[in-house]
């Protein structure tokens, strides 16, 4: 029998003439015949998640359906095939093409597994996503479908021959291309067009799961928006601030601002949920805040906007990170700040302030080689305040529940509920798995609250406090829904409804005059946000700006001259 060895293969006659006709074999095509298959390809392999979502909407319900359907393919196709046309050359258009879709078979790989939306907010994430949790979410399910839909489609790409014309003739025909994708975009829009502009004009949304262009144009908006950024002069905010009302030998007071991640209100043991995931808090008797909303579904852009006097109604990206905030206003009222952080930094909340990242600390106690536990920022918290004299505020930046791997977020000891999900591929797991790893989560942060109370509860020469303000809240599975991120018009109430706390010692409640049980009614009744946390701060410590607003002071009428 003929063999033909390749390396350590061994394939019959048959088969290796036709492996090698195949290997010479190259097909031959024009630059606008591959960017329309290509195209064509990503529009029916890659934007599951897209049809997925425009079918839950009932678009494709009706003897119209598939004409939608039909009409929307058209428009996908024919929407990248201008645009890459503009853009390429016969020697630009393969690797354009590989590169396109690699990166698209990544990105049909996290919408379809966690429903993700690429707007934006959520490219400004991919952009901060450090390789601790990018590595979290590097999974077998990503390589088979960078595989599958990216490597094989590129290899097909990169074997194809590019058929040369005259430049004249190229020139005629590439314009030609171009008016016949327009007119068919133009008809399958006329075709379709209450159907189609309904749907988009009712879930304006759903445009950020039509990949390439959601993930492309997203990118393009962050980068020229930083771009612009940059050019800004950072906003002073709070120049004038002023210490009012403390007595000049005062015990020195220390507030402590604990900034959760991904802790949602719906599994808070204080809100009522039936499993008890704050025990500790339950014990110490903190005051909870049971209706408290997120200013947005994402660290990216809650932890800028919770620091900044301007609120969720007037949130600009661009403006709030290129302003000082709460903790500027604290220093230029003489109040020592410190941000300690064990996630993905301080978004420009703390820029030109004390800054400690103990995410990748030397602590064999409390870390590995993937990371630390919240607790490793205890150590550098007792380390700041040993070093403190007068009044300071320093903030913690929990790790605390980021998925997908949620099991890593508590110690072993603390996997109380059971059977958890221990992989960050949550579509191998049941969602009582799930649940179970998130709660597991939830008790340690309860448990790094306790102990941060705990140390503070021990402070002899100064009066302390506590205020726990989570950045977001997080999707588990409704809704086929998982993590967090959805644009906020159409976010769940889990990614926006987040826990709040405070805890004051005896010394700070008596000094500052505070009625606790004042606030616990107060917290059981209102609803609060984060844009309360700026103007709640600067009442505590009892500093006065131009920005503060007594209307968003949680603790206006419980303190002497605040009613």
């Amino acid at each position: 029998m003929n063999l033909i060895t390749a390396g350590a293969l061994r394939l019959p006659g048959a088969a290796a003439g036709q492996l090698g006709v195949w290997l010479r074999t190259r097909p031959v095509m024009t630059v606008e015949a591959m960017v329309l298959l290509t195209c064509g390809y990503f529009a029916v392999a890659c934007n599951t998640a897209f049809f997925r979502a425009a079918a839950a909407t009932g678009a494709f319900e009706g003897m119209r359906g598939w004409i939608v359907a039909a009409s929307l393919v058209a428009l996908i196709v024919a929407i990248h095939a201008t645009w890459l046309l503009v853009a390429v050359n016969r020697w630009t258009v393969k690797p354009m093409l590989v590169v396109l879709l690699l990166a698209t078979s990544v990105a049909a790989h996290f919408m379809g597994e966690y429903r993700v939306y690429l707007d934006p907010d959520m490219m400004q994430n991919v952009l901060h996503t450090d390789s601790r949790e990018s590595g979290e979410l590097f999974s077998r399910g990503l390589l088979l479908s960078l595989l599958l839909r990216g490597v094989l489609p590129s290899v097909l790409v990169w074997r194809t021959r590019v058929r040369r014309r005259p430049v004249g003739r190229a020139i005629l025909v590439r314009f030609a291309f171009l008016a016949m994708i327009v007119a068919v975009a133009v008809g399958a829009a006329f075709v379709s067009f209450q159907s189609v502009s309904a749907l988009m004009r009712n879930h304006h949304e759903i445009r950020y799961l039509v990949t390439p262009g959601n993930y492309l144009v997203s990118l393009a908006r962050v980068v020229l928006d930083d771009g612009a950024a940059r050019k800004l002069p950072r906003t002073p905010v709070g120049a004038g601030a002023t210490i009012v009302g403390r007595p000049a030998h005062a015990r020195p007071r220390l507030l402590v601002i604990v900034v959760g991640e991904t802790v949602r209100a719906r599994n808070w043991g204080l809100n009522g949920y039936v499993r008890q995931t704050t025990p500790e808090l339950q014990r110490i008797g903190v005051v909870n805040f049971p209706h408290v909303e997120a200013c947005g579904s994402s660290t990216e852009v809650s932890v800028p906007c919770m620091f900044s006097p301007s609120g969720r109604a007037h949130y600009d990206r661009n403006r709030t990170r290129h302003s000082e905030s709460l903790l500027h206003v604290l220093a230029h009222a003489g109040i020592s700040t410190d941000w300690i952080d064990n996630q993905g930094g301080c978004k420009s909340v703390c820029e030109g302030l004390p800054f400690e990242s103990v995410a990748n600390v030397n602590d064999p106690a409390y870390c590995d080689a993937e990371g630390c536990l919240d607790e490793v920022m205890l150590r550098a918290l007792a380390d700041r305040i040993d070093h403190k004299q007068g009044d300071a505020v320093v903030v913690l930046h929990q790790l605390g529940a980021h998925g997908p791997s949620y099991y890593k977020r508590y110690p072993r000891r603390l996997e109380r509920f059971t059977p958890a999900c221990r992989t960050p591929e949550l579509g191998k797991c049941s969602r009582e798995q799930i649940v179970n790893a998130y709660d597991n989560a939830v008790l340690y942060t309860d448990e790094f609250l306790a102990r941060t109370i705990g140390l503070l509860a021990g402070q002899s020469s100064r009066d302390a406090a506590l205020v726990y303000l989570s950045d977001h809240g997080e999707s588990l599975g409704e809704g086929g829904l998982y993590l967090h991120g959805v644009p906020y018009a159409i976010a769940p109430d889990v990614q926006t409804s987040v826990p709040m706390v405070m805890w004051f010692s005896s010394g700070f409640a008596d000094s500052r005059g505070i009625d606790v049980g004042c606030i616990a009614r107060k917290a059981e009744s209102i609803d609060a946000s984060h844009d309360n946390l700026f103007h709640t701060v600067l009442g505590l410590m009892q500093v006065r700006a131009p920005e503060y607003r007594a209307s968003l002071d949680l603790l206006r009428g419980c303190v002497p001259g605040s009613a």
